[in-house]
């Protein structure tokens, strides 16, 4: 493989950047345009630092007072012979280095290359590859944890155990196959029997936990729904502390949708602002207004935000009839201004339970609001099942795939088939579950995953 270099660092100014460098000739490339201060210090060791200059070889002209970290081949990121060029934070500074770098023997490295690289030599298998995104992503604690879990190997090794059942069971059959004067295939159907049905309740555990999962990685999709100037610009301004949306006494301001990503204490949520509800002969409203019917037969969760200082009206009903059998908080805002909607109204009261009373410009009743929200969704009480929880949905659907395949086993085997015809579907299971770390994979799929990789990871 050839050569590849790429700024690791995010783009803009800061205290240091990283130009990566890994392959055969890397170090060849560095010696190009790297002066150590110590002159004679020409021997390169793995896990070293050393300090010097970043030197143009046409003029030697210096770029910049850098620490060039070693990584010998096989221990390194990649298993390549790697470095890393620690430079002063800068666009101008990291792109000359990079520049250098592809001008002396290097290539520009795609999206994800090294961490392809680190797959594809073996270091790590694919789904701790992709674990790797999850953690540069990750937007709360417990999200951080599902992904270094996942890159120590745990979803892998459980994956490998289940796979090491199969195969002990396939060598069976394959005996029973090959010797069947020996009479083993009851044994063999037992066995089979036993396997199955222990595999089935790991792979259940493994899928259930996506639900989790899902929260931790996408947030709770929490749709804010009411009719005009109920305040649910105001709450969502509120929740994150800026004006995001804007906030005015005319009817019908926000027409779409406006999306945003906030931690309420360990909850991740991802919180939907939408258009009014109600009847409109504004062609553009009323798109907005279907949008955020929409958007509440796919929420995780509906606040419901209604003006407390009035009288429900009739799109008050009609909110209440759309969010009734959801999982909703009642809001009953402008508590500063007035009172008339109780909690005891019968429309509230008969049919949600969770009612709280804000004040969306103060900000008096939010913190219960948190509270509420933290106590439905218990992200700080998940308990992962061996440390393992799926957050991937790649990994989701093999696994649910793996479980079709392990049914159609055990049906086979409880219906009496041929033990021949038991193997198809146990084999099936085996590549579905390979397809999760990556030992049975196509390329597109490979391709697809590290092209959502940052440069230079």
């Amino acid at each position: 493989m050839s050569t590849i270099a790429a700024i690791s660092t995010a783009t803009g100014n800061g205290g240091i950047g990283i130009i990566r460098m890994t392959g055969k000739n890397s170090f060849e490339i560095l010696n190009k345009i790297f002066v150590p201060i110590k002159k004679n210090d020409t021997e390169i060791k793995g896990y070293t630092i050393k300090f010097g200059y970043i030197i143009n070889p046409k003029n030697q002209e210096k770029i910049d007072e850098v620490l060039v970290s070693y990584f010998v081949s096989p221990k390194s990121y990649t298993t390549e012979n790697m470095c890393e060029i620690n430079s002063h934070g800068g666009i101008i500074v990291e792109k000359k280095i990079l520049q250098l770098c592809l001008q002396n023997g290097a290539e520009l490295a795609e999206p994800g290359e090294f961490t392809k690289r680190a797959f594809l030599n073996g270091r790590i298998d694919l789904a701790q590859a992709e674990s790797v995104i999850d953690l540069i992503n990750s937007k709360s604690d417990n999200e951080a944890k599902a992904s270094i879990n996942q890159l120590e190997g745990k979803l892998s090794q459980k994956i490998h155990v289940i796979r090491d059942k199969l195969l002990d069971v396939m060598s069976d059959i394959e005996a029973n196959i090959d010797y069947p004067e020996y009479d083993i295939e009851q044994i063999t159907n037992k066995k089979i029997e036993t396997v199955l049905d222990e595999i089935k309740t790991d792979l259940i555990n493994l899928s259930n936990s996506f639900e989790n999962g899902k929260i931790l990685k996408e947030g709770v999709k929490t749709i804010i729904l009411g009719k005009p100037n109920a305040g649910k610009s105001s709450l969502l301004n509120t929740i994150l502390n800026e004006e995001r949306a804007i906030v005015s006494e005319f009817e019908g301001t926000t027409r779409d949708t406006i999306e945003e990503f906030v931690n309420i204490q360990g909850v991740p949520l991802k919180l939907v602002d939408t258009a009014g509800i109600r009847k409109t002969d504004d062609k553009i409203e009323e798109i907005g207004v279907k949008r955020a019917l929409k958007l509440s037969e796919e929420a995780d969760l509906i606040i419901a935000i209604f003006d407390g200082s009035k009288e429900l009206s009739s799109e008050d009903l009609e909110i209440l009839n759309i969010i009734k059998n959801k999982k909703v908080i009642i809001l009953l805002n402008k508590k500063d201004i007035g009172d008339k909607i109780l909690e005891n109204n019968e429309s509230i009261k008969n049919n949600f339970k969770n009612i709280i009373k804000i004040s969306a410009k103060t900000g008096d009743g939010i913190e219960e609001l948190y509270d509420k929200i933290a106590s439905m969704f218990k992200t700080n009480e998940i308990k992962m099942n061996d440390g393992i929880i799926i957050t991937n949905i790649r990994h989701k659907n093999q696994i649910d795939k793996a479980l079709n395949s392990v049914n159609e086993a055990i049906e086979s085997n409880n219906s009496g088939m041929p033990i021949d015809i038991v193997s198809i579907p146990i084999k099936q299971i085996l590549n579905d579950l390979s397809a999760i770390t990556g030992e049975d994979v196509s390329e597109d799929i490979i391709n697809e995953i590290f092209s959502k990789f940052c440069l230079g990871k």
